[in-house]
């Protein structure tokens, strides 16, 4: 996975944004528990950033030009359900290009698709997640456009824990990862901004390289 930015500043705007909205909340003394069961001491919610208008601008640019940069070739965009969606139509819109969703899974009623709206055999399709922890949802959407046969050019997201599991999966489906900012970034931000204290960073880190052992 790679930070894709010209130069640190964007890395650093969005990791800041993201906590001033409150779109990601840290607390090492009060983890959180997530529906897998891991204790986590950060909490993303990248929805929250449609509900502000210059922090929703800042992402469709910033994830439009990382498109344009990496994926010249591009023909459509594909947001993964759900979050992903308003950020692929954001981004969609503003490129010029079409769009289409993959769902979890398929629709249970009508056509039953898993795959929302019109592709074709090579069309080369840059692939929309805003947030990645392990990877497995988002490497399923390219699976999924894959089986239609359409060209995965590769996936672009907002925030990535990076977690080494995430590079490891990415990179056995054989799929580029580019992020406008990641977890380093946001804890050095928090602490610059006073959100942690330098005590909890060892913790912090502790977490992100093996989040199951974490509290053990």
């Amino acid at each position: 996975m790679k930070i894709d930015d010209s130069t640190t500043d964007v890395a650093t705007r969005i990791a800041t944004s993201l906590l001033e909205i409150k779109a990601v909340k840290l607390q090492v003394h009060q983890p959180f528990t997530w529906s897998s069961g891991i204790k986590s001491p950060i909490y993303c919610d990248n929805r929250l950033t449609l509900s502000f208008p210059s922090v929703r601008n800042l992402i469709k640019s910033s994830l439009s030009k990382l498109i344009q940069a990496q994926y010249a070739d591009v023909e459509a965009i594909a947001g993964v359900a759900t979050a992903g969606i308003p950020q692929g139509v954001l981004i969609a819109d503003m490129l010029n290009l079409p769009f289409l969703y993959v769902r979890a899974k398929p629709k249970g009623h009508g056509m039953e698709n898993l795959i929302e709206g019109k592709t074709h055999p090579g069309q080369k399709i840059v692939v929309v997640e805003d947030l990645i922890s392990t990877g497995g949802s988002s490497l399923k959407a390219a699976e999924a456009l894959r089986a239609a046969e359409a060209s995965v050019l590769g996936m672009v997201a907002i925030f990535t824990y990076g977690f080494p599991i995430a590079d490891k999966n990415f990179k056995e489906a054989g799929i580029a990862l580019h992020c406008l900012s990641d977890y380093s970034r946001l804890i050095t931000q928090a602490l610059v901004l006073q959100y942690i204290a330098e005590e909890d960073l060892a913790s912090l880190e502790a977490w992100r390289k093996d989040p199951e052992n974490w509290l053990q």
